[in-house]
């Protein structure tokens, strides 16, 4: 809303006109929260479109994964980093990278490190599930 008062457009140029122009201040206000509401609603999209774009990362096989995790407070840290990769051998054979990390995550857990996020190399995304 406008930074003039009330009073001071009454005493100035009458009730009907600080009416008219409080409430066009009023409609500009609530056009303005509209539009940032607009705003945001569009970044979360986008944002929501980059995280789906991400989990669809198709990594080769032989991809290096690389995660790090460090202790707050204490300035540990942890690296960890793996591959897999099979070779004649049949699908049903075959492990995930995400099995990999999950389980090398509960390792990790399990001796006090924060999860890890485990990112690839020949494409830099994440590796989600």
């Amino acid at each position: 809303m406008s930074g003039i008062s009330r009073r001071s457009l009454i005493g100035y140029s009458g009730t009907a006109a600080a009416g008219a122009v409080l409430a066009s201040g009023a409609a500009a206000e609530a056009a303005q929260v509209q539009g940032e509401a607009t705003k945001k609603a569009g970044a979360a999209a986008a944002g929501a479109a980059a995280q789906g774009t991400q989990a669809a990362a198709a990594f080769p096989r032989g991809t290096q994964f690389k995660g790090t995790s460090m202790v707050p407070g204490v300035g540990g840290e942890v690296v960890i980093t793996f591959s897999v990769s099979t070779v004649d051998a049949p699908a049903s054979y075959d492990i995930a990278p995400i099995e990999l990390a999950n389980a090398l995550n509960k390792i990790a857990q399990d001796h006090g490190w924060s999860p890890i996020t485990f990112y690839g190399t020949p494409a830099p995304a994440p590796l989600t599930p």
